[in-house]
């Protein structure tokens, strides 16, 4: 599924006439990136530059080989790949990175998409999907496969509703995450313990987000632990 990103301009002026799109692979794995070379050498207008393994390759294979669309991993041995994204598009802003990861969860897929990914589909993609986002993301689009839409528009409906907290609710969930309980949280609000688990109600209810430890995940997972007091 592509959505327009508004302005072509440099990458349509970058790709030329014949449209040639240079990629470059990043997996930790040998066979992930010999599959993906199987399914992409024989397509018209890809042109393969490179590949890499790990972080410090990949960051070569970019400031030396300039591609215009990569397509990235998310687990590699040294680490989680989200600090590498960044890099990435640091070094090279006109780069269009497509995430190709086993993870399907929303949480995950607006981590990648807030570091710079233009798309993100999961392993499980047909090869005409994977094809259709490169030159989604190439055209300046992006492109998130249909297995992660649905998740992440309800993402964005609770980031939505989390906006439309009040100031005390926020208040009580940021002391929540912060590891106080009920009864601190309404020492140091100078409330009864009563409205504070009423607060703590209303706020599963807007979140959707059952139970205490789940309400706390979601507040430290989503910054609301640096907000309100």
């Amino acid at each position: 599924m592509a959505t327009s990103a508004g302005s072509q301009g440099a990458r349509t002026a970058r790709h030329g006439v014949l449209g040639v799109i240079r990629l470059a692979l990043v997996d930790d794995h040998h066979l992930v990136r010999e599959g993906l070379r199987l399914v992409l050498e024989g397509e018209p207008g890809f042109e393969i530059i490179g590949e890499a393994a790990d972080h410090a390759s990949a960051v070569d294979l970019v400031v030396t080989g300039h591609p215009d669309v990569l397509l990235l991993d998310l687990t590699f041995p040294e680490g989680d790949a989200m600090p590498l994204l960044r890099t990435l598009r640091a070094r090279q802003p006109d780069l269009r990175v497509v995430v190709l990861t086993m993870h399907s969860d929303p949480e995950t897929v607006r981590q990648a998409l807030a570091a710079g990914a233009a798309g993100y589909l999961v392993k499980g993609a047909q090869s005409r999907e994977l094809i259709e986002a490169i030159r989604a993301v190439a055209r300046g689009d992006r492109y998130l496969h249909s297995s992660v839409t649905g998740a992440v528009v309800e993402d964005s409906i609770r980031w939505f509703e989390a906006g439309a907290m009040s100031v005390r609710e926020r208040e009580v969930l940021s002391l929540l995450a912060a590891g106080r309980s009920p009864a601190q949280i309404a020492e140091a609000l100078d409330i009864s313990v009563h409205t504070v688990r009423r607060h703590l109600a209303n706020i599963s209810e807007k979140l959707g987000v059952k139970g205490m430890n789940a309400l706390t995940r979601y507040a430290i997972r989503n910054g609301l632990d640096r907000t309100g007091s």
